[in-house]
């Protein structure tokens, strides 16, 4: 449904310029015509390599008879033929042309200043609205595509800058090609490629994400003790069930003890054989 609005945008346009020119041209204007069409004629052989003209594949030609376009459609690719002395025409490149867009320097919705860059390609879609409409295209398509990257970030807040610019690049495409259509041209793609932070925003976001992971592993360190603490509370309670598991765990650590070639054995005695010990 887009696509076909635009298309209608695009033919309205091409249609209200053609239909400047549907008035004649004049009594003077058809008698120019003819003396130039006989003239042809005359100097046939001399006048072919001034008449016929070729475009590449990529190219499209805007013909201007006595300044008015001849017709609703661009010529090419091929050859094609003019009138000398009363015929001109324009070249019109037809591929897709990718420009950068300079480093702007931004305001966001939250009042932080940031520093942003783009890519924008584009093509021709309509040859005779890009000749006739605007002066120059290019520069036009250029100059718009920067206002329209302050515009569009300047309604965002830093953190929508940083984390949605899909989002951002497709509104800003869809802006340019809604402004470009009247020029003939056809925005198809636009990229955010950069955005710079001033160094004390780095900073204070750099300490900020350094405190989150503090805590962060403060709060693990807390959990793993406290898991810790609960298993230890199930053993001792196993251990008071059964006295002899002591011993066997006592064992197990003197085991592992001789494993690292250590030359001190620590012996534990249980507080019962000291007590037994102190009374007699």
């Amino acid at each position: 449904m887009e696509m076909e609005n635009q298309i209608e945008r695009g033919n309205s346009s091409k249609q209200d310029l053609i239909s400047e020119t549907k008035p004649g041209l004049g009594c003077c204007g058809w008698i120019l015509i003819a003396i130039s069409t006989f003239f042809t004629v005359l100097f046939f052989p001399i006048m072919i390599f001034f008449s016929i003209k070729i475009v590449q594949e990529y190219e499209r030609s805007v013909i201007f008879r006595l300044g008015r376009i001849t017709a609703r459609r661009a010529k090419g690719p091929g050859i094609f033929f003019v009138l000398p002395c009363t015929d001109s025409f324009i070249k019109v490149d037809m591929r897709t042309v990718s420009f950068d867009i300079p480093p702007q320097e931004i305001l966001t919705k939250d009042s932080v200043t940031i520093s942003v860059d783009g890519v924008v390609y584009f093509r021709v879609s309509d040859p005779i609205a890009s000749v006739a409409n605007v002066t120059n295209a290019d520069y036009a398509t250029r100059l718009l595509a920067q206002t329209t990257l302050r515009n569009v970030l300047g309604t965002k807040n830093l953190s929508e800058v940083l984390s949605d610019r899909e989002g951002i690049s497709q509104s800003m495409q869809m802006t340019l090609d809604e402004a470009t259509d009247s020029w003939g041209i056809k925005v198809e793609r636009v990229e955010i490629k950069d955005v710079k932070l001033p160094q004390q925003l780095q900073r204070a976001m750099a300490a900020e994400a350094e405190a989150s992971r503090e805590a962060r592993a403060k709060v693990i360190a807390a959990e793993g003790e406290m898991n810790a603490s609960r298993a230890l509370k199930e053993a001792s309670l196993v251990i008071a069930e059964s006295p002899s598991a002591l011993q066997l765990r006592y064992l197990q650590t003197l085991n592992t003890i001789a494993a690292e070639k250590n030359s001190t054995i620590i012996f534990p005695l249980p507080m019962d054989i000291l007590s037994h010990i102190i009374k007699k």
